[in-house]
């Protein structure tokens, strides 16, 4: 009789320890590592889920955790010009301090949660979030089990470290430029449901009633790329009457938008002045020459990385914020109405 081949049986993971429990990989290994934040509770749940699985941690994984060697990981959206500029700033950055990047996507396919957890299972030291949309209870979690900077976002209660432009203060800018010109009849482009979008929307509407144009306030619904700033064109090319100004969340939304005002012959700055934001290397391009607002990129990636050292080298542990000044660049998409 031939003998019965056994298959050899797949080690538990953390990951199968989490989906047990139904919480996330993060949160189990907080209390397999004996570290503060789960409840007694959560611990009890976790703890016996390991030991009904047959978890055990993996050695050399541990040893490799307690040796970080100071890998940093980033996590971005790839279709944001300005996250890929931020990036090769904290790339040369990050190289003289001796570190390494390894980078995280985020796109419609793939959400931050899971770019995280990919980084955080790679034994990052550190991870830095560009544009997060994460709640500030997620984020208080993920800084329990590492150092964490959250770049571009306003948090109130923050729990990690934050390096950011304030986008209200930005689109008060934006606004400022447009009515400084002559401009009366601004609309906004907003950015969509995020937090930053919130901010410049927020910064729109303060503006313009203080230069008195309460009653002129116009929001068209946008987003973060350049159909979406055709789609915002195209909503107000079908208007009675065109704005002489649009303010646009960000400078991929405007390019697209000035190109389908372009197609459809309306001359900009002359008929329409735009303005959009990032100050990314698309507005500066010789042909699209797009007044935006500057968001301090170098002096950003300065920052972060600096905040980082001083969680891993000098063992700071409450939280900082640095909030840097936005700067307005008038270019060649902006003129008197």
């Amino acid at each position: 009789m031939r003998g019965v081949t056994h298959r050899p049986t797949r080690r538990p993971r953390l990951a199968d320890v989490a989906a047990e429990v139904g919480l996330s990989p993060a949160s189990v290994s907080l209390v397999l590592r004996g570290e503060p934040g789960p409840s007694p509770a959560t611990r009890e749940r976790v703890l016996a889920a390991a030991d009904r699985l047959g978890y055990r941690p993996d050695r050399a994984a541990s040893l490799l955790a307690s040796r970080r060697n100071g890998t940093l990981g980033v996590v971005l959206d790839i279709r944001s010009t300005y996250h890929a500029e931020l990036v090769e700033e904290l790339l040369a950055g990050a190289e003289l301090r001796g570190h390494d990047l390894v980078l995280g996507a985020r796109s419609p396919a793939r959400d931050e949660r899971r770019a995280v957890e990919a980084l955080v299972d790679s034994r990052c030291a550190a991870l830095v979030l560009l544009g997060s949309d994460a709640t500030p209870g997620r984020l208080a979690e993920l800084g329990r089990l590492l150092p964490v900077v959250a770049v571009g976002r306003r948090l109130p209660t923050a729990e990690v470290d934050v390096v950011r432009v304030p986008d209200e203060q930005g689109a008060r800018a934006q606004v400022g430029h447009l009515v400084a010109l002559g401009h009366r009849d601004v609309v906004h482009v907003d950015g969509g449901r995020g937090s930053i979008a919130t901010d410049r929307r927020r910064g729109y509407r303060a503006a313009m009633r203080t230069a008195g144009l309460a009653d002129r306030i116009r929001i068209v619904p946008g987003g973060h790329g350049e159909a979406d700033g055709a789609r915002a064109a195209a909503r107000l090319l079908e208007g009675a009457e065109l704005p002489t100004a649009v303010a646009v969340f960000n400078d991929r939304c405007a390019v697209g938008l000035l190109d389908a005002l372009s197609r459809a012959g309306v001359a900009v700055p002359g008929t329409v002045s735009v303005i959009g934001y990032d100050d990314s290397p698309l507005s500066r391009l010789t042909h699209v020459d797009l007044s935006t607002v500057d968001q301090d990129v170098r002096g950003t990636a300065e920052h972060v990385l600096a905040l980082v050292a001083e969680r891993l080298e000098d063992g700071r542990t409450a939280p900082r914020e640095v909030v840097l000044a936005p700067r307005l660049v008038a270019r060649g998409t902006t003129g008197p109405p």
